[in-house]
């Protein structure tokens, strides 16, 4: 594939091989601030050579695999985290339970990722299980490696993985504390590796510390972002080396407490757990740190709080610098504890209720625009498209979320009256009735609806809504919407819903305009 870029004004065309793209001295500036930074990164790694006075850019395009080298907890997580968003993945991992233990973390996953959003996933990807490094790694775009925290093992994996990769694959290593540096120590090749060091789960949770050395080139760190970025995930750049990188450090800290407290008789593992969950662990999962204690300092803001507790940091508060010896009785009190607190639920149902609570969480976050709730709207209006016009028209297609259901356990009727009504802003959207068209002064108000529940509908059951004009006259229009089960076409609820147009000026009814009104008319003939 070729690019061509005649001058700075110009549009790039395409042209059919071979696979680089070419621009005058001119268009090189068009190219640099439009196509390197946002369209290239997702393409695929772009390499700029010079070509007399033009100059070239060079990329492969992505074929959207991913290889995974450990299948672990941490490596099954991303292994769903990209499936689940479209790319195909090819797993090794020479533990025989290994099919299993993915396809676990899988269930959780596909309950729980598509909950977060209020449009449908990309249509999954492949899993392939290869039985050699090679075999998984030979075509892949991103190679992500989640095996044992040990330096040797690691330089022995990144050794082989790059004896067969492509030259282009970025090769990420979820190591939690390791340098880059260390990581690339006994490569040729070191630019090709970084440390992106997830959050577990890491088909849930968004925050990827992206680590790289001196030695990774800033396209490549920009080509990481993006990829990232694309799955719905977070990539904090770390921008200097350091042991446990930025997020690790913090959890370090609380950990070396919490083992003091407990071993001093002051807490258990419940009550710390207690302390954190319901007092400030609330507060830093929406503002984090220094937000949270920017609060505290009132209308004289972070100034006046360093001021009123800053001396509390030289107080005998902390024994940050020294460790408990982790004794055969100590770590057994520990566990103890931990099976008091939790031990009346298995591993995999500890992980729905966690999942469960991160999606309310996330969600209502969502619903602010806030935090990580930001992350998800953004990864959301990536994904949605709007419905193409026809006499029956897809116009919801979606996961029930655990938060839409009662104490019946089944979605509460007050969402299927927002299911429809997402159904008619998408068929809103298929005629044109759009953002735009409501800045300019129209637009619809809904007059009437009536549903009818025909079967129960649960949580993280996947739904579709087909909607129809019954009437289209005019300032008047009826629409019919039927919400059925995804996976078997079983019928689930029925709505009619009565709109009219408006002018947000008069707030009085009106015949619609433009596109619009030509939209509808052609709709009509079918109702």
């Amino acid at each position: 594939m070729r690019l061509e870029f005649p001058c700075a004004k110009q549009k790039p065309t395409m042209v059919e091989n071979p696979v680089h793209l070419r621009m005058s001295a001119k268009g090189s500036v068009w190219l640099r601030d439009k196509f390197v930074h946002h369209i290239a990164p997702i393409l695929g790694a772009l390499k700029l050579m010079k070509m007399g006075k033009a100059q070239q850019y060079v990329w492969i395009k992505m074929t959207k695999t991913v290889a995974i080298i450990g299948g672990g907890v941490i490596g099954g997580g991303w292994l769903a985290r990209f499936l689940l968003n479209g790319w195909n993945i090819n797993l090794f991992d020479p533990d025989p339970e290994a099919e299993r233990k993915v396809n676990e973390v899988l269930v959780n996953a596909r309950h729980a990722l598509p909950m977060l959003y209020d449009v449908a996933l990309p249509a999954e990807g492949a899993l392939t299980l290869c039985d050699t490094i090679q075999q998984a790694v030979q075509n892949a775009d991103w190679i992500q490696e989640s095996v044992p925290e040990r330096l040797d093992i690691k330089h022995k994996v990144m050794a082989d993985i790059q004896a067969h990769c492509r030259a282009d694959a970025i090769i990420g290593s979820s190591t939690s504390g390791f340098k880059p540096s260390e990581l690339q120590e006994k490569s040729e090749n070191k630019g090709q590796i970084f440390v992106t060091h997830p959050f577990n789960p890491v088909y849930l949770l968004p925050l990827i510390e992206l680590v790289p050395s001196p030695q990774n080139a800033p396209a490549d760190i920009e080509r990481a972002k993006a990829m990232l970025t694309s799955v719905g995930l977070y990539p904090l750049h770390v921008r200097k080396e350091i042991d446990a990188h930025i997020a690790d450090r913090f959890l370090e800290a609380v950990w070396r407490e919490g083992l003091w407290l407990i071993k001093d008789g002051i807490a258990t593992t419940e009550e710390i757990d207690n302390a954190i969950r319901y007092g400030f662990g609330l507060r830093w999962a929406q503002m984090g740190l220094f937000e949270t204690y920017r609060i505290a300092g009132g209308e004289a803001g972070m100034a006046h709080f360093i001021a009123q507790f800053g001396p509390c940091l030289e107080w005998p508060w902390t024994k940050l610098m020294d460790v408990p010896e982790l004794t055969d009785d100590l770590v057994q009190l520990i566990a103890d504890q931990s099976d008091e607190q939790s031990g009346a639920h298995s591993i995999r149902e500890l992980e729905r209720i966690r999942d469960n609570n991160l999606i309310s969480m996330m969600r209502a976050l969502k619903q602010q625009g806030q935090a990580a709730g930001a992350l998800i709207q953004a990864h959301e209006a990536d994904m949605h498209t709007a419905p193409a016009q026809a006499p029956t028209m897809e116009t919801v297609r979606r996961v029930v979320p655990v938060d839409w259901t009662d104490y019946n356990g089944h979605m509460n009727e007050g969402r299927y009256g927002q299911v429809f009504s997402d159904a008619a802003d998408g068929f809103m959207l298929a005629i044109g009735a759009d953002q735009d068209y409501v800045d300019s002064g129209h637009s619809f108000f809904t007059v009437e609806t009536t549903i009818k529940y025909l079967l129960e509908t649960h949580a993280g059951e996947d739904i579709v809504v087909d909607t129809r004009v019954l009437l289209a006259d005019g300032k008047k229009v009826k629409l019919a919407h039927d919400m059925r089960r995804a996976s078997d076409g079983t019928a689930l609820a029925s709505c009619e819903q009565f709109l009219l147009h408006v002018s947000l000026e008069t707030r009085k009814s009106c015949a619609p305009v433009g596109a619009v009104a030509q939209a509808l008319s052609t709709l009509s003939v079918g109702a």
